[in-house]
């Protein structure tokens, strides 16, 4: 965990009325509304390509619009950004929301039960608050910069792993990039080969909310943008890990990265053996 940053000075800077409670429970509302049940379940079927493995549904545009919404009315000050309709317009020097209303948009399609809404805060290109929700298994995690990150309220931290052949590695395929797959297989054929095993849950935003809680060690994927990792980030760094890109660069704000996640000495290994030669 970092230190505790200072507080703004400004008493005018809305980063001063931010209450990540506020946030928890507008994204539970979202998830309520318009993931779970029945209407979820019809508006998913609603489905519109946007490219290659890149899907939109209804669910992603109500939870998009119902979050926007009621962020708008907390927060009027502070700027949106979300993965749909075009809406990333903003001043990336000022504060604003990040926020993929539906990470793991193709598992929802098939009804797999495992994507997540995801909304971080963001100045520049430092995640300040995180609220990350897989509402089928009812996890909502958070986090704040310096001070800590947090499944359902209980403290959480990375792993002390260390040891390849020990670790579990979660990895991503960037399904919108068919052309990095010969490349991405046979990182990951060496790192299965390595390691106790491999895991690939379709959510970019789960697998670094994974690392931060311990379930896997590591994490590593050639592409996500900038909507699937605004919010895990600071889970994995706030739980004691590191977030970087593939040559161990900090990811600031950029709409689309390699990204590699997981305990200091496990994110080490996998940059020097696997995915810088």
């Amino acid at each position: 965990m970092t230190g505790i940053p200072a507080a703004p000075t400004d008493p005018d800077d809305p980063l001063t009325s931010v209450n990540i409670a506020d946030l928890v429970t507008i994204v539970r509302a979202a998830a309520t509304r318009f993931v779970m049940g029945k209407a979820g379940g019809e508006a998913r079927t609603h489905i519109t390509v946007k490219g290659v493995a890149d899907f939109v549904t209804e669910v992603d545009t109500n939870v998009q619009s119902f979050v926007k919404s009621r962020l708008a009315d907390r927060y009027p000050d502070i700027q949106f950004l979300g993965e749909e309709n075009g809406e990333q317009d903003v001043d990336f020097d000022g504060l604003y929301w990040v926020l993929d209303p539906i990470d793991g948009t193709t598992n929802l399609i098939h009804d797999y039960h495992h994507s997540a809404i995801s909304l971080g805060l963001l100045r520049g290109g430092e995640t300040l608050k995180a609220v990350l929700y897989q509402p089928w298994s009812e996890e909502m995690f958070t986090a704040e910069a310096g001070r800590g990150a947090f499944l359902n309220g209980k403290p959480i931290h990375v792993t002390d792993e260390a040891d390849m052949s020990r670790s579990l590695i979660n990895v991503g395929t960037s399904p919108y990039h068919h052309e990095l797959a010969e490349r991405n297989f046979d990182i990951m054929r060496r790192v299965f080969v390595d390691s106790a095993d491999i895991r690939r849950t379709g959510s970019a935003a789960l697998d670094l909310a994974y690392v931060a809680c311990g379930r896997a060690d590591g994490y590593f994927e050639g592409s996500i943008k900038l909507w699937d990792y605004a919010a895990g980030r600071l889970l994995v760094t706030e739980a004691g890990g590191t977030v970087s890109d593939w040559q161990g660069n900090d990811l600031g704000h950029r709409m689309e990265t390699a990204v590699l996640a997981g305990t200091p000495a496990i994110a080490d290994l996998l940059r020097e053996r696997y995915l810088n030669d």
